[in-house]
């Protein structure tokens, strides 16, 4: 392979380095946050199973809407997490071919596959739209703020978070509540851990070590 033609390689993959970073990390904070979100709808549920048992409708109908929203936000952050995966996943098997093209004899195979594989120009495109969508007013600020102020503008919230009002309270209360109650007279069943948060958790930490081990290798 000639000089010149190992310097465009290394400098094709320093590039790709430097722009992979950043997205790391943000992907990074995206699964923080999370992990954050899912711990405080942890807190709100108890605190609905408390206004519950002293029959505190109005309480549990406004802790129930801040689980509506924080969910809400949690599927914005799932959809940022998928895109920025996709973009990570693609940058990270072109690196791998740019590697094995820089470690082999030039030949026309080769160079085909690097010109085929290699598309600065549109991962650059896909990386600057995910920048400027995340970093206007900040990703945690923008998303949330959006969710919130949709579902403020949006004339059947109120109908809708009902529905999902009454489906939350039957699902933490194990059954001892269909709708918000205006008593209950009845000690309701101690909650168990939910074994559907622990595997959330789990797959969370793994995503979390696994971006590690990709940023560690797109620096390598």
């Amino acid at each position: 392979m000639t000089l010149k033609t190992t310097t465009t390689t290394c400098k094709i993959l320093k590039h790709f380095c430097e722009k992979a970073a950043p997205l790391c990390q943000q992907f990074l904070g995206i699964l923080l946050l999370m992990k954050y979100i899912q711990r405080e709808e942890e807190k709100v549920k108890r605190s609905i199973k408390d206004a519950a048992k002293k029959g505190h409708r109005d309480v549990c109908v406004v802790l129930a809407k801040e689980m509506i929203q924080s969910k809400r936000a949690v599927s914005k952050l799932y959809a940022s997490k998928a895109q920025m995966n996709s973009v990570l996943l693609s940058m990270k098997n072109q690196l791998s071919v740019l590697r094995v093209a820089g470690a082999l004899q030039k030949s026309t195979e080769v160079m085909k596959a690097m010109q085929s594989l290699v598309k600065i120009p549109e991962i650059q495109g896909t990386m600057r739209e995910l920048s400027k969508e995340m970093m206007k007013a900040g990703i945690i600020e923008e998303m949330l703020e959006d969710t919130f102020e949709s579902m403020e503008d949006d004339d059947e919230m109120e109908e809708a978070a009902e529905a999902e009002v009454d489906k939350i309270l039957f699902e933490i209360t194990a059954g001892a509540l269909g709708k918000a109650p205006s008593k209950v007279t009845d000690a309701l069943p101690e909650m168990e851990p939910p074994a559907a948060a622990a595997a959330s958790e789990d797959e969370s930490e793994e995503d979390i070590e696994e971006m590690h081990s990709r940023l560690a290798a797109l620096r390598s």
